[in-house]
C-alpha cells in the first residue's frame, strides 16, 4: 500500500543541489512519499547507491523496490551510525527535507494540524513515549512558558503557560479543540491561524526534540561526507533555517570560530548559491512551499 503525499517541495532544485554522480552514494534522510528519492533515482546509474531515513511508520508504505535503494527506519539524528551498520563511511551528498511531511499534515489522529479536532499527539515516531499530551499536561509551568517561548517565538507564552496551568487542574487538555477553547483569549481573529500555527510549531518541535535532532544530525554531516560532496536541506522555520545557515558558514551553532593571528579561521562547509526559495507558481500549486528555504553546501 503507498500512502499519498503531496508534491516534494523544491524538487528539481534540491536534487539538483547534490550535483549528482551516476555512481555516487546518496542520503535522503527526511524519506516521507520519496519524491526526493525517486528523483535522484532517476539520475544514478546502475553503480549508484542510495539509503534514505524515515522513522515514521507510514512512510515505510512507500519504499522503492528498485536494487539501488535501501530504507532505514531510524530517526536521522543517527544517520552515521546507520550509514556504517551498512557498510557505508562516506557518501557523495545528503538531501534533508525538515520538518513535518504533508502527510503528517493530513492525518487528522497524528494531531498536527489545527484543522482538526484530535487528541494532543504531534509525534513524528509513533513508538516515542513522548506526546503533545504530556507537554500540556504534565510540563510544569516554567518548562511549559520555555517551550512556547524558545520554539513558539510566542511573546505571550507566560501567560499562556499559566493559563493552561490553571486549567489542567480541573480538567486535562485531551484534544486540539480543548486547547484553542483554553487560549482562546490570545486568538484574535484577525491572527488566530498564525498564532496557533506557532502554539502547535512550539509543542511539536518539544515532541520531536526537532532542534536537538537537528543539531546532532549537522554536526555529523561533514564527518560522512567526501570532500567535494554536498549538502542540500530544506528548512521551514527560523529556527531550523539559522542553525542550517550558521553551521555552514562557522560549522558552529552559536558563537564565532577561533581565527589565526591572520584573522582566518578553518570551517568543513562551503556555501554553495544564495538562498534558494519557491517560485509563486510553486506556491501555488503547493501551500506546504510558501516557507520553504533550500540551502546548499560542498565539504572543502
Amino acid at each position: 500500500m503507498t500512502t499519498m503525499y503531496h508534491n516534494p517541495v523544491l524538487l528539481k532544485e534540491t536534487v539538483d543541489g547534490l550535483a549528482i554522480k551516476p555512481d555516487g552514494v546518496y542520503v535522503d534522510v527526511t524519506f516521507g512519499g520519496g519524491g526526493h528519492s525517486r528523483e535522484i533515482l532517476n539520475r544514478l546509474g546502475n553503480e549508484g547507491r542510495l539509503l534514505a531515513f524515515d522513522q515514521d511508520e507510514d512512510a515505510l508504505d512507500n519504499a522503492i523496490d528498485d536494487q539501488r535503494f535501501v530504507l532505514i527506519h531510524e530517526n536521522f539524528r543517527y544517520v552515521k551510525r546507520f550509514l556504517r551498520f551498512h557498510g557505508v563511511r562516506e557518501v557523495d551528498g545528503v538531501l534533508a527535507d525538515f520538518g513535518v511531511s504533508s502527510h503528517q499534515f493530513d492525518v487528522a489522529e497524528r494531531g498536527f494540524s489545527t484543522r482538526f479536532d484530535a487528541k494532543l499527539d504531534m509525534r513524528m515516531n509513533q513508538q516515542n513515549e513522548l506526546s503533545a499530551y504530556q507537554v500540556i499536561n504534565e510540563y510544569e509551568e516554567e518548562q511549559l512558558k520555555q517551550v512556547l517561548l524558545q520554539y513558539g517565538e510566542l511573546r505571550s507564552a507566560p501567560a499562556m503557560a499559566r493559563l493552561i496551568v490553571v486549567h489542567r487542574q480541573n480538567e486535562k487538555i485531551v484534544t486540539s479543540v480543548q486547547l484553542k477553547e483554553v487560549l482562546k483569549k490570545f486568538l484574535s481573529p484577525k491572527h488566530e491561524n498564525k498564532i496557533l500555527a506557532q502554539i502547535y510549531q512550539a509543542i511539536r518541535i518539544e515532541v520531536n526534540q526537532e532542534i536537538e535532532v537537528l543539531k546532532e544530525f549537522l554536526s555529523q554531516t561533514p564527518k560522512i561526507l567526501k570532500p567535494g560532496g554536498r549538502l542540500s536541506f530544506i528548512s521551514y522555520h527560523s529556527l531550523e533555517d539559522r542553525l542550517v545557515k550558521r553551521f555552514i558558514r562557522n560549522g558552529l551553532f552559536e558563537g564565532e570560530p577561533e581565527r589565526d593571528v591572520f584573522g582566518n579561521f578553518e570551517v568543513p562547509l562551503k556555501k554553495v548559491g544564495g538562498l534558494i526559495v519557491p517560485t509563486q507558481e510553486e506556491i501555488k500549486n503547493n501551500n506546504r512551499a510558501r516557507s520553504a528555504k533550500l540551502r546548499i553546501a560542498e565539504k572543502l
